[in-house]
């Protein structure tokens, strides 16, 4: 930015004071759209979340991971396909009574490339996603994750101004990864954890390793003194 417009006094000649007072009447640019990677904290917390995966073929509830976190009622958040959702609307109005448990909105049909849709099947994926995650649950969603984590700048726009807050993650834990053993996947997760860390996994039965995984990474957490939080327990 030009140096001298940074002070009124120091308007260029060329500006009239009619042109001037106009441009102080537009209203302010918003703010740039930005993907929520961390949540604002130094403090030992971190936000445990599940991507709950569907597109065309059918995927449910681990259990496995469910159980154990609602037995222990430890914080976490599901990121959950409209698809999902109708294959497991039992499972998800269960979890929706809960009050440790969050359910957000992870598109209609998990299209890994959503920045290749036209900006109104954006919309349309969102608000699908949205009445399907509210038929079986009772619950709306607020924020919303990408399929793949691919985006660019207009489909970034397109979610924020249908009133989402993009929320991806610190690190990618790599369950998904068939060759990822319980061992493997502990480690890395304990290696990277930092605090205010978003946690990625899966919960759609595509996180091989996951469940056999998860309470020694919770257990080893919580001996370093971390606890875990919902995203919206932390996020504007």
């Amino acid at each position: 930015m030009c140096r001298a417009w940074r002070r009124p006094d120091i308007m260029p000649t060329w500006i009239s004071r009619a042109a001037l007072a106009w441009l102080l009447l537009l209203p302010a640019l918003p703010a740039a759209a930005k993907v929520i990677t961390r949540l604002p904290t130094a403090d030992k917390v971190v936000a445990l979340t599940f991507d709950a995966c569907e597109s065309r073929t059918p995927a449910f509830l681990d259990h496995g991971i469910s159980d154990f976190l609602v037995a222990h009622q430890i914080p976490f958040t599901i990121f959950v396909s409209g698809r999902f959702a109708r294959h497991n609307g039992a499972a998800l109005a269960a979890l929706g009574k809960l009050d440790f448990v969050e359910l957000e909105n992870h598109s209609m049909n998990h299209f890994n490339h959503m920045e290749r849709l036209p900006d109104q099947a954006i919309r349309q994926e969102l608000a699908e996603a949205d009445a399907a995650l509210f038929q079986a649950s009772g619950r709306h969603s607020r924020y919303f994750r990408f399929p793949a984590g691919n985006y660019d700048a207009r489909s970034l726009a397109v979610v924020e101004q249908a009133g989402y807050k993009v929320v991806h993650w610190s690190f990618a834990s790599g369950d998904p990864g068939r060759s990822v053993t319980p061992a493997h996947l502990t480690e890395w997760v304990l290696l990277k954890t930092r605090p205010g860390d978003i946690l990625i996994f899966h919960i759609n039965g595509r996180g091989w390793s996951t469940a056999r995984a998860l309470p020694g990474i919770v257990a080893a957490l919580q001996r370093r003194g971390y606890r875990f939080t919902r995203l919206d327990r932390m996020l504007p």
